[in-house]
């Protein structure tokens, strides 16, 4: 550390216990109490230094007793005025960055000016201040640290304005320019050519490049109020968001410890830890950090990791702090939802009612601020696109990676006996029904929660189903609902003909490539010499497809026939009424079912037999209701009819 050499007299200064002795000869007349030491010395050399003491060794001369004078209020305290008695006698002094700032507030207060003879210490102090610390990166970052001792009398000073303004210039300035501060952070010597230096001699190597983040560890050295003045300044100065924004999620990371406990270990390593600063923040001033972490951070998307902002909201929730610091947070989070992880969304419940596991309905707020962020940026709307937009737009992206995260999220916390049914629905249903390109899984959260919540009753399971559109189900999905027997039957009956439809789409595919394969035949007919075997794979293959369509046909017509003969069954059961149920049910699902039916000729030889085995366990769900008594089944029927 550069320092400057003040005097020439040898050290004559010992210790003693809790005092100090000056041994020149001659006996003390003065006895100075400085904090919790006392200083035996001599009147002269005090005297000729300083006003202050000058004035009050007149005063204590007056009376006949031993002089003694009291300093309980000059800045730095014992240690400091050891060196400002070594001053006055002329012993040799060493200015550094660690005491300058004690040394100048000491002597201002001691009025060590230039009337009480030249080159004082306040002028020694001033220019070794201007002249080596604000030069230097390390040194301003040290001299303001020890502002915080006396931060009244450095500021009447300005001394904390002038480090912090010197700390900013340098923050804001790119670093390679100028070679600092990675000369100063222990990086290697340079030539001036720009080379590394090994033992003076010059290597040819070029010094790696600072990135932007160089200062952020440096910085969290400071205390909080230091700090928050210093990105103040910064700010002012123009420094990106981003810079500012990740330097305060360092400073959190430092000094709030319920950051680190989700990270992985290899962002340990780069970050100073609790032992190497000291001891831990209490959990008061940890909440007063948080607070102001919050405060500091500006209101913008993407500025910091979702991760990080997720560790803010549970440490905030963990600390108790305000309300209007947790819905800040919320907000934040709200933002870049999309940038969210399941994990993250896994917050537990804090609160000292634990109605459930995970805390729903901080969730649900997240969600309500980033679907009011996308009506305000307008993203576009279901009523301006058709189905052949809606996936592949890229505005849509980020709510339909919202939708499926949160269908994830419904997924993880339906198994908890102790979340409601109104609260469960009511965030699976804020995710609007253009956001879900399928509905697979959302229909994954809703099997989980009727299996871990079997005592809701039917028209509680028929409200939770009416949640998902079975028109957006996967085959897959089809095919495992219909087979489910936690599903209600007129969900059921409603997969079924959907199922159909899917089925049709597929066959109708089918066909179209078997009319395309027909037509570049006949096109290309005339070029058989040197395509002949090509041509001849062609039509073979053809011909297995139409052996294929053949036996789908035949598939088809068989689940017809048994269509018909559970239609029968349900027209036995309901005849009293002198109306179909089947034709009842068909009307309310809004389709005819002999045109389905009809135009069933579609899907592949498996997915047929499986449907197939559905309509034989639809069926025999209604057997069994026909085993019972007469009167329960004909109140069943009616009831799946007029549902």
């Amino acid at each position: 550390m550069t320092c400057v050499k003040l005097g020439s007299k040898a050290d004559a200064f010992h210790r003693q216990g809790q005092a100090w002795f000056c041994t020149t000869g001659l006996p003390s007349d003065i006895v100075v109490e400085a904090g919790e030491m006392s200083f035996h010395l001599h009147k002269f050399p005090l005297l000729s230094r300083s006003g202050v003491l000058e004035k009050m060794i007149a005063e204590a001369s007056e009376s006949e007793e031993e002089c003694v004078i009291s300093l309980s209020d000059i800045p730095g305290g014992a240690k400091t005025f050891e060196l400002v008695a070594k001053f006055c006698y002329g012993v040799k002094l060493e200015l550094t960055a660690s005491n300058v700032v004690y040394l100048w507030c000491a002597a201002e207060r001691l009025e060590m000016n230039e009337e009480y003879g030249e080159g004082n210490l306040i002028s020694q102090a001033e220019t070794f201040f201007n002249q080596v610390v604000l030069h230097s990166w390390k040194d301003s970052l040290r001299a303001l640290q020890t502002c915080d001792d006396v931060l009244a009398h450095a500021e009447e000073l300005h001394i904390v304005k002038r480090c912090i303004e010197s700390l900013a210039a340098k923050a804001s300035t790119d670093p390679n320019l100028f070679g600092w501060p990675v000369l100063e952070r222990g990086g290697p010597l340079q030539s001036p050519g720009g080379s590394v230096l090994w033992n003076g001699i010059s290597t040819g190597a070029r010094p790696k490049h600072s990135s932007s983040d160089w200062w952020y560890e440096d910085v969290t050295n400071l205390s909080l109020p230091l700090y928050k003045t210093l990105i103040a300044v910064m700010e002012s100065r123009g420094i990106r968001q981003e810079i500012i924004a990740g330097s305060l999620a360092f400073y959190a990371k430092t000094y709030l410890p319920g950051l680190n406990r989700r990270q992985v270990s290899g962002e340990s390593s780069s970050r100073p830890s609790q032992v190497a600063m000291g001891s831990p923040l209490s959990e008061y001033d940890q909440k007063i950090l948080l607070e102001e972490v919050d405060g500091l951070l500006p209101m913008q998307k993407g500025l910091v990791q979702t991760k990080f902002l997720f560790g803010l909201l549970r440490t905030a929730m963990i600390l108790r702090v305000s309300p209007s610091c947790i819905s800040n947070l919320e907000k934040r989070i709200g933002m870049q939802l999309d940038q969210a992880t399941l994990e993250g969304l896994l917050m537990p419940n804090f609160s000292y009612s634990m109605e459930t596991l995970y805390n729903v309905d901080c969730v649900q707020r997240i969600l309500d601020h980033f679907l009011a962020m996308d009506q305000v940026t307008g993203c576009a709307s279901p009523c301006s696109i058709d189905d052949g937009q809606l996936i592949g737009s890229p505005s849509l992206t980020p709510i339909t990676m919202v939708a499926k995260l949160i269908d994830g999220y419904l997924a993880e916390v339906a198994p908890d006996i102790n979340l409601k049914l109104p609260k469960f629905q009511a965030l699976a249903a804020a995710v609007p029904e253009y956001a879900r390109p399928l509905d697979d899984g959302l229909y994954r959260a809703i099997d989980i929660y009727l299996k871990s919540h079997p005592w809701l009753v039917e028209s509680e399971r028929e409200q939770l189903c009416r949640l998902m559109d079975c028109q957006k189900l996967s085959l897959e999905a089809c095919t495992h609902a219909a087979q489910n027997e936690r599903l209600p039957i007129r969900i059921i009956v409603q997969v079924l003909f959907f199922e159909q439809l899917q089925l049709r789409t597929s066959i109708a595919g089918c066909f179209l490539v078997s009319d395309n394969l027909d037509g570049s035949r006949q096109l290309r007919s005339g070029f058989v010499g040197s395509t002949e075997g090509g041509w001849a794979s062609a039509m073979k293959e053809n011909q297995v497809l139409k052996v294929g369509m053949d036996n789908m046909r035949m598939r088809v017509s068989e689940l017809e026939k048994e269509c018909s003969n559970m239609r029968q069954e349900i027209e036995k059961l309901g005849r009293t009424k002198g109306s179909s149920a089947w034709g009842t049910v068909s009307k309310k699902l809004g389709f005819k079912l002999k045109s389905q039916m009809c135009s069933a000729q579609e899907g592949s030889v498996s997915n047929q037999n499986n449907a197939n085995n559905n309509v034989e366990k639809l069926k025999e769900r209604h057997v069994k209701h026909k085993k019972g008594s007469s009167i329960s089944d004909k109140a069943s029927v009616s009831s799946i009819v007029h549902s």
